[in-house]
């Protein structure tokens, strides 16, 4: 058997790294009288999927349970998605259900302390985690990554990396969520977990999740692995880690080019990032409940302008 070019596959590896290596793409003009009509649009969209996804779901049977009665779970989960959506705080949430309320199919006085306590139900994850599954697609095209999610305003600063709490996801080329991890698993960990709960044709990762048991779980389970090779890498190893590295050894541009799909991770976690506040929630399941909320909404959104993007063309 010929001996596998290491020596030069190494020292390709910081080449690819380098200022100019790839060619500058003009960015997207915008029409900002179609994008503010949008905007209109969807927030009635949005409130309409809340209601509709809602009253789809099935929640957990309660009743035998000592102590107060519970309110309508699907309530809570309605009013956690209408915080999520609008950015509202409990206490806001209950001025703007009296208007909302009826036509989200809340019928009942939700007072900001029942509103908080929502988040910390497990009726209320239930329905959400439905929502989640059944409201998600993929064009297998996969992509994963890491971020820190922010609880204080300081850790918005450059210079520091102490975050809050972490998430580690997959999602595919049109930036919707298929998997996500809040556990507080280092990175590369979580994604030996979240792999076996996706499908896909293909899934990119950085440098980050460089794991060959990783790689060969991925062949395993069908995804066309492309991870980003760290210099000190060799092709020796499980087939599907040689066939990996040995088509990006002979064909560069090509094998960057399906890698660089990756960048929606980022686009996907810096976006999620602006647009929703701080993570606000301690508990871990009130934590839970607010990020499902969260990704439920954008996934929502993604669908909803690639839905329109197929009706146009």
């Amino acid at each position: 058997m010929p001996k596998l070019p290491n020596k030069e596959f190494r020292a390709m590896v910081p080449l690819l790294r380098e200022k100019g290596f790839y060619e500058s793409e003009e960015p997207k003009k915008i029409s900002w009288p179609e994008y503010n009509l949008s905007q209109i649009e969807d927030a009635y969209e949005s409130l309409t999927f809340i209601r509709d996804s809602v009253d789809k779901a099935e929640y957990l049977n309660t009743e035998g349970k000592t102590g107060r009665p519970l309110t309508d779970p699907k309530s809570l989960a309605k009013a956690v998605l209408l915080c999520e959506e609008l950015g509202l705080t409990e206490r806001s949430a209950q001025g703007w259900l009296k208007i909302l309320g009826p036509f989200l199919g809340i019928y009942e006085a939700l007072d900001d302390r029942t509103i908080g306590e929502a988040y910390n139900k497990p009726e209320v994850l239930y329905i959400l985690k439905q929502i989640f599954d059944e409201s998600k697609t993929s064009d297998g095209k996969l992509s994963g990554d890491g971020t820190g999610l922010e609880t204080s305003r300081k850790q918005n600063y450059e210079g520091s990396k102490d975050y809050g709490e972490y998430m580690t996801s997959i999602i595919d080329s049109r930036e919707i969520v298929q998997a996500f991890d809040i556990s507080g698993q280092q990175e590369c960990r979580a994604m030996h977990n979240l792999v076996e709960q996706v499908h896909g044709d293909s899934l990119r990762l950085d440098a980050g999740f460089n794991d060959r048991k990783l790689v060969a779980k991925m062949y395993r389970l069908g995804m066309k692995p492309y991870v980003f090779p760290r210099k000190n890498n060799n092709l020796n190893g499980h087939l599907a880690w040689k066939l990996m590295y040995t088509e990006l050894f002979l064909d560069v541009m090509q094998w960057l080019t399906e890698y660089h799909i990756r960048s929606h991770a980022e686009s996907f976690h810096s976006s999620f990032k602006s647009r929703n506040k701080l993570l606000v929630k301690r508990r871990p399941i009130c934590q839970l409940t607010q990020i499902t909320a969260r990704i439920i909404l954008h996934n929502r959104r993604r669908l909803s302008y690639f839905n329109k993007l197929a009706k146009a063309s």
